[in-house]
């Protein structure tokens, strides 16, 4: 299994904006805090999230396809590659998610963004947040428009977890990184 450091490096190599590190960085605790939950690899879990976007800002119109070719500079190991690319499924790769870890990824991935929204415009950012907040931003679809809510929905479901406590989750385990991501 490749490190932590490892996959950060890479990612650092493709990625250089502070947005896509932070929300590399949510994904990853996100995925930390499931894997917690499942009695899961944090460290395995986590990476997954890490990386998931690796391709994203130098090849974006090669979303999820050019990610084996770069995750291969580190020798990473083929589940962690199909996980990668599995999170585009349906959307720019037909990759589908098949295990467990990579349904909650499917659906965690947009969701950071909703929340990470949702805290930008807090006075108070990750502090007191709750579901209702969330939720009720979730209603307003010109709040975070780019944000997929039907791929949440369906990764929720996928993953058999309701959306109250995909939310719950995320924002526990963005709060726990607040700093790291500049709220």
């Amino acid at each position: 299994m490749i490190t932590r450091e490892q996959a950060l490096e890479l990612f650092k190599k493709y990625n250089k904006t502070e947005s896509l590190y932070h929300h590399a960085l949510c994904v990853e605790a996100v995925m930390r805090a499931f894997a917690r939950e499942y009695g899961e690899d944090e460290d395995y879990w986590g990476i997954v999230g890490l990386l998931h976007d690796i391709d994203w800002e130098m090849f974006p119109e090669e979303h999820c396809r050019k990610a084996p070719e770069l995750l291969a500079e580190i020798g990473t190991p083929d589940d962690v590659v199909h996980a990668v690319c599995s999170h585009g499924w349906g959307l720019v790769s037909d990759v589908e998610p098949t295990r467990q870890m990579e349904k909650v990824l499917y659906a965690v991935d947009e969701l950071c963004g909703l929340v990470y929204a949702t805290a930008l415009m807090r006075p108070e950012k990750m502090d007191g947040m709750s579901v209702k907040s969330v939720k009720k931003k979730w209603s307003s679809k010109s709040f975070a428009a780019g944000v997929n809510r039907d791929v949440i929905e369906k990764g929720a479901e996928m993953a058999g977890i309701t959306k109250e406590h995909l939310i719950e989750v995320t924002i526990q385990a963005l709060s726990s990184v607040a700093g790291e991501i500049g709220l």
